[in-house]
C-alpha cells in the first residue's frame, strides 16, 4: 500500500528539502513502520520524531487524514491504504 508523509519544515534539512515522500509499505502496516521507512530513505529522521522507547517525542504529534494518532493507538495505529501522514512540531517545543 502507499501513503503519504507530510514533512515539516524543521525537519526538511534532513530530508533534502522534500516537503512530502510516498512511500510503500505491506498492509497491516503501523505508524511506527512508516516512521521507520522514512528512516530508511532520510537517515536520522526516526529520532526526531520517535524516543528509544518507540513512542513520539512530547514535542511531537502525528496525524493520519487529520486525526491525532494520540487518540488512537499512537504508533501502533494501523495504517489505511492512501493515508496521509503529518508530522506535526508542538507550538510549545521544537525538534
Amino acid at each position: 500500500m502507499e501513503i503519504k508523509i507530510i514533512i515539516p519544515s524543521p525537519l526538511r534539512n534532513l530530508s533534502n528539502g522534500e516537503r512530502s515522500v510516498n512511500i510503500e509499505l505491506d498492509e497491516n502496516s503501523t505508524i511506527l513502520d512508516s516512521i521507520n521507512k522514512l528512516d530508511d530513505i532520510y537517515s536520522g529522521i526516526s529520532a526526531k520524531i520517535i524516543d528509544e522507547n518507540n513512542s513520539l517525542h512530547n514535542f511531537v504529534n502525528i496525524f493520519m487524514d487529520g486525526e491525532d494518532v494520540r487518540y488512537m493507538q499512537g504508533v501502533d495505529t494501523k495504517l489505511i491504504p492512501g493515508s496521509e501522514i503529518s508530522i506535526v512540531p508542538a507550538v510549545a517545543g521544537g525538534f
